[in-house]
């Protein structure tokens, strides 16, 4: 009995091992296959950057597949020279808090200057880009349209433009893939660093291809190259990639954040809890006035597309509603290509609205007289249309049109 036990732990064993090994050369076959846009460049286009100054825009994204820093690629790099890096929200190194101010520093690993683009000057300046022959931009992008990576890409495309200076975009994937387009467009009256340019919540591209219709669409035109990826498909999401997941900010700790945030984020334009200060900021959804079961409840009787809502409390540890016990839901995604995130944020802040009509609250309206929900959703007849207590089905009918006119523009400039 026990030689036969001994030899079943064997063969577990032995089995695991080849599991693994299995499993390990599958990863390495699928990154032969799959290139990024910064190991297109160093192997097979450093010409572009060959013999030049070099002023690199990244974050701790900016790595390639063996998650090495483009900064130490490009900085050890015999044949480039780096001479600038500029931070965008959360700063090169990835460190501060969402709208927290970095300011101009040396990077104590290579001793370059480093410029923000975040808070006082979110555009390149002139004496910024003095020492600087090209701008290279590498930045992780999670497909939403209230992301401010791709505004400092296009404020710096600007930037290039006016100082006669070629730009080079590395492209990279859309996570949460790029074949769905959902949202309204978003109106010029709207427009801010969360939204600068009339595209939908859910774009479906990936940076690079906005880049090309940010250059020609809204007529920056920059001296702009794209250099592509290889092996990335349209439908794939970042966990079908042999990529490894870096936060793109700090409360983007997960693949399954961004799977949510172009709807869940919507809660950031009321007084209720998106999870921020909580391990699971957008999945997790609430306020102190909510009753957990009877928002989930109601929320699965909709029964949405791809989704489940689980009652759930929390308290966070900063933010809204900090170290106060919030009750309300967690978004469980059970089939992420039928999910609908826009669809279903919508929900949620309606339902929230109806259900505590005397606790709710967007939140208040800027100097300007727009309200931060307003931002992020891209106009104002969304918030209007809650609080008339029109259904989710009318407010969407009314921005059809202008998503179907978006899609028709996007298929120019797809390279997938």
């Amino acid at each position: 009995m026990k030689k036969w036990i001994s030899g079943l732990l064997v063969l577990v064993l032995l089995l695991s091992t080849v599991s693994a090994a299995v499993a390990k050369n599958d990863k390495e076959k699928k990154k032969e296959k799959f290139r990024l846009g910064v190991e297109v460049l160093l192997k097979d286009k450093i010409d572009l950057i060959k013999g030049k100054q070099v002023g690199l825009i990244t974050n701790p994204t900016g790595v390639d597949q063996n998650v090495t820093s483009i900064v130490d690629l490009l900085f050890n790099h015999p044949d480039v020279n780096l001479t600038a890096l500029y931070g965008p929200e959360h700063g090169v190194r990835g460190s501060a808090q969402a709208g927290e101010y970095v300011e101009q520093y040396t990077d104590e690993k290579t001793g370059l200057p480093v410029y923000s683009l975040y808070g006082q000057t979110k555009k390149p300046t002139p004496e910024m880009l003095s020492n600087v022959d090209v701008l290279l931009f590498d930045i992780q992008d999670v497909g939403a349209r209230f992301y401010t990576y791709i505004y400092t890409m296009a404020l710096a495309m600007e930037a290039a433009k006016e100082n006669n200076i070629p730009i080079i975009v590395l492209d990279r994937p859309n996570p949460i893939s790029g074949t769905k387009v959902e949202g309204p467009v978003l109106e010029d009256k709207y427009s801010s660093f969360i939204g600068e340019y009339p595209i939908p919540v859910r774009h479906g591209m990936t940076i690079g291809e906005l880049a090309k219709l940010f250059n020609r669409e809204f007529e920056i035109g920059a001296d702009l190259t794209v250099v592509e990826m290889e092996g990335w498909k349209r439908n794939t999401y970042y966990d079908e990639t042999p990529l490894e997941w870096v936060l793109p900010s700090p409360n983007m700790p997960t693949l399954e954040t961004a799977v949510v945030y172009t709807g869940a984020a919507l809660i950031e334009g009321t007084n209720v809890s998106e999870g921020r200060g909580t391990t699971k900021p957008f999945e997790l959804i609430g306020a102190p006035f909510i009753n957990s079961d009877d928002l989930a409840s109601e929320l699965n009787s909709y029964k949405l597309p791809g989704v489940t809502f689980r009652a759930a409390s929390f308290i966070p540890t900063f933010s809204k509603h900090a170290n106060v016990l919030s009750h309300g839901i967690q978004i469980h995604v059970t089939d992420r290509h039928l999910f609908k995130p826009f669809e279903t944020g919508l929900y949620i802040v309606k339902t929230i609205h109806d259900m505590y009509p005397n606790d709710f609250q967007f939140r208040a309206p800027s100097s300007a007289g727009i309200s931060f929900f307003d931002n992020l959703v891209g106009n104002g007849s969304v918030r209007a249309g809650i609080e008339a207590g029109k259904s989710v089905e009318e407010m969407q009918a009314a921005w059809q049109a202008d998503l179907d006119e978006f899609k028709e523009v996007r298929e120019k400039y797809l390279l997938y």
